[in-house]
């Protein structure tokens, strides 16, 4: 697996970060978008994709469209599911309703000119592509979503669209890193009870019965037991730069009353 130093793949459209991996392959268009560069406010500044958050509906449909511009894809084409933590994915070929989004956190695509993309404030982004199949994929990865199959899910998607496992290319994008993941014994116990080879994603934490929790890790093994041998983590924390990024976790540790959240999106090229 490779690893990009934090700040090295921005680009020079300062809202978004692109994967050298996913910028090499002919036919693909991605972006991780940050928080900046939109016309949100207050604890939503800038660029809050989120249809989920209390933020002013219309602003929230401004920076969406600008994001579907940095992928050259219309309004209507720019897509993300109602996501509910789950191992669930869907296949489309045309966009829905922004008042019908399928509950899923994945979602898979052959169709060029369609953005599909997967909203996150420290759940972990990951993007899926064969650019020879002309196959793509975005799933949201939060800890229950990887722990219950997501990633799975969306590569067996990928490859009922034509996929071949051995050329997917895969991205972890920014998420909340193990220094800022603090759980609880409890957590710890679902995971080591799953497999006891999980207790390597865990190291001490400064208080007691708790511990740090390596989710970027645990999808990389995960990615890596499911055949992909192309994976590239972006190396982002969420929580640890405010200025770059939303963070459900620091929002909650402030007590403020909600979060922005980030999308994170690929498409074909027409």
């Amino acid at each position: 697996m490779t690893h990009a130093p934090a700040g090295s793949n921005i680009q020079p459209a300062s809202n978004m970060l692109e994967a050298p991996s996913l910028a090499a392959l002919p036919g693909i268009r991605h972006a991780f978008f940050t928080r900046t560069g939109g016309v949100s406010e207050g604890i939503y500044a800038s660029l809050n994709g989120g249809p989920g958050s209390a933020d002013v509906p219309a602003n929230v449909a401004q920076n969406r469209d600008r994001m579907a511009a940095a992928l050259g894809v219309a309004p209507e084409c720019f897509v993300t599911a109602y996501q509910i933590h789950s191992p669930d994915v869907v296949t489309i070929d045309a966009p829905w309703p922004a008042d019908a989004r399928p509950r899923v956190d994945a979602i898979v695509t052959r169709t060029a000119g369609l953005a599909i993309g997967v909203t996150t404030a420290d759940c972990g982004p990951v993007l899926f592509a064969d650019a020879q199949a002309g196959v793509i994929g975005a799933a949201h990865a939060g800890w229950r979503g990887a722990f219950t199959g997501v990633l799975e899910a969306t590569i067996a998607a990928m490859e009922r669209c034509g996929a071949d496992r051995d050329r997917i290319v895969t991205v972890l994008g920014p998420m909340i890193r193990q220094p800022n993941y603090e759980v609880g014994p409890e957590f710890v116990a679902r995971f080591e009870e799953a497999d006891p080879a999980n207790a390597r994603f865990f190291r001490p934490s400064a208080q007691a019965d708790h511990a740090l929790f390596d989710l970027p890790a645990y999808i990389a093994a995960r990615l890596a037991a499911a055949g992909m041998r192309r994976v590239e983590d972006l190396g982002h924390c969420t929580y640890a730069d405010d200025a770059r990024f939303f963070s459900y976790r620091r929002s909650t540790h402030r007590k403020e009353r909600d979060y922005g959240r980030h999308i994170n999106a690929i498409a074909l090229r027409n």
